[in-house]
């Protein structure tokens, strides 16, 4: 009996050392994790969700000195999942009936079971480095008559996700460690000559933009043609009509839902984090508080008030969701706008300033003499500018500090953040004049 009791209290003992946390949560882990591409995306002429592996080396991306593997450092946080994508779509489905008056149940009560997941080190300069080069990956492709391969019939759906060269539509990148056991879906930005490019993409980047990030269909000015019928003269805008240009499923946030969908389908048993730059950084957050998946967003316009336009249900918490952006690129700051703007001349309202989560915000005017400039937002800038580099020390700073950009700005929510305060939101047209 004793020695049963012995071995007993033994298995208990070895179960508890194995199950241990071995550090605390938003501490750094002592255990970094390294990635290599390994999947792109496409679509068929039919919408099919397509893959294609990647073997290293085979995909160029224009970085001088990238290297094949990514090596992150991480950390743990707190992180809160919704009970289910089903419920979680019930639940914005109920919440947008409900604020339309249509006669309804009520809105869903959703639980958000508390996880503690590995995530990036965004304290970190060199992870921050790293994650913005994977996340520069999304804007190259080269096809090279490469194999694609699908899911089956059973999970496809018709989102397109890709790169077809003569569609258009959002694209990206996977990244996973040797053991699958975290996986980095990486999501390209915008496409425009403005900002350093174009692309088949171009079109339909160009709508999301004008109706995620405007305060009202990209009404700016008399001379603007608008991306939907819910401005209402004046300065009103029906806050229904608006809503509802931002549920169609050929938008943006359905087919990121969708793909994640698909990739947690291909990797059950992986943590999922998801990255992306500018239009990308924006879809990155709002599907990583939809699935409560760790997600890094570079220089992305505001997407707080798409979240409530798109009714996404609100966990307790999004400070898994964090932001890095420079306070001389206009379009993260939210100042690109007016009908005299960079933006508002190349077509683009982006009206749009408070973010989510969690913000690391370098001060590149005040603090290193960056004039504001769009110039200043493409993610090669982020990479080869901002972080690749040891900057000065700026006047006043503590004399124990060699370097700036060694040590990351503390991350802090946007608590104090209003947007679009000139116009007035209500029920101003008839919903069959949308």
């Amino acid at each position: 009996m004793l020695l049963t009791s012995l071995l007993f209290s033994l298995l208990l003992s070895l179960s508890a050392s194995a199950t241990q946390v071995p550090f605390s949560v938003g501490a750094p882990s002592t255990s970094p994790l390294t990635f290599q591409l390994r999947h792109l995306h496409a679509t068929t002429n039919t919408s099919q969700i397509l893959f294609s592996d990647v073997q290293p080396g085979s995909l160029s991306d224009g970085l001088q000195g990238d290297p094949e593997t990514y090596t992150i450092n991480t950390q743990l946080i707190k992180t809160h999942r919704p009970s289910s994508f089903a419920s979680y779509e019930r639940a914005r489905e109920k919440a947008f009936r409900w604020d339309r008056h249509i006669k309804d149940d009520g809105i869903e009560e959703l639980s958000w079971p508390e996880d503690i997941v590995m995530a990036p080190n965004v304290t970190d300069r060199e992870t921050l480095l790293l994650l913005a080069k994977m996340t520069n990956n999304a804007y190259a492709h080269e096809d090279n008559g490469r194999e694609w391969y699908d899911l089956g019939k059973q999970w496809n759906t018709s989102f397109p996700f890709g790169w077809e060269q003569d569609g258009d539509g959002f694209r990206g990148h996977i990244f996973a460690t040797p053991d699958n056991s975290t996986v980095v879906i990486s999501i390209k930005g915008t496409s425009a000559g403005l900002l350093g490019g174009g692309g088949p993409t171009t079109k339909k980047d160009k709508l999301n933009d004008n109706l995620l990030f405007s305060c009202c269909c990209a009404r700016v000015s008399f001379t603007w043609s608008t991306v939907c019928g819910c401005y209402a003269g004046g300065s009103k805008c029906d806050q229904n009509c608006v809503e509802a240009s931002l549920v169609d499923d050929s938008l943006f946030y359905p087919i990121g839902t969708n793909l994640y969908n698909n990739v947690s389908y291909m990797y059950p048993d992986s943590n999922i984090w998801v990255i992306g730059h500018s239009l990308g950084g924006a879809l990155a957050s709002l599907i990583g508080v939809t699935f409560g998946s760790p997600v890094v967003a570079f220089e992305a316009p505001g997407e707080r008030m798409a979240a409530g336009r798109l009714h996404l249900p609100s966990p307790p918490s999004t400070h898994h969701v964090t932001h890095v952006y420079h306070t001389a690129d206009p379009i993260a700051m939210g100042t690109c706008n007016g009908a005299l703007s960079s933006c508002a001349i190349a077509g683009y309202a982006m009206e749009s300033r408070c973010h989510l989560g969690q913000s690391i915000i370098y001060d590149t005017v005040t603090q290193w003499g960056w004039a504001v400039d769009i110039r200043l937002h493409p993610i090669r800038i982020i990479v080869e500018k901002l972080l690749a580099q040891d900057w000065p020390i700026p006047p006043g700073s503590p004399p124990d500090n060699t370097t700036i950009l060694s040590k990351v700005p503390e991350p802090k929510p946007e608590d104090d953040c209003v947007e679009c305060f000139a116009w007035e939101y209500g029920d101003f047209l008839d919903p069959g004049n949308w």
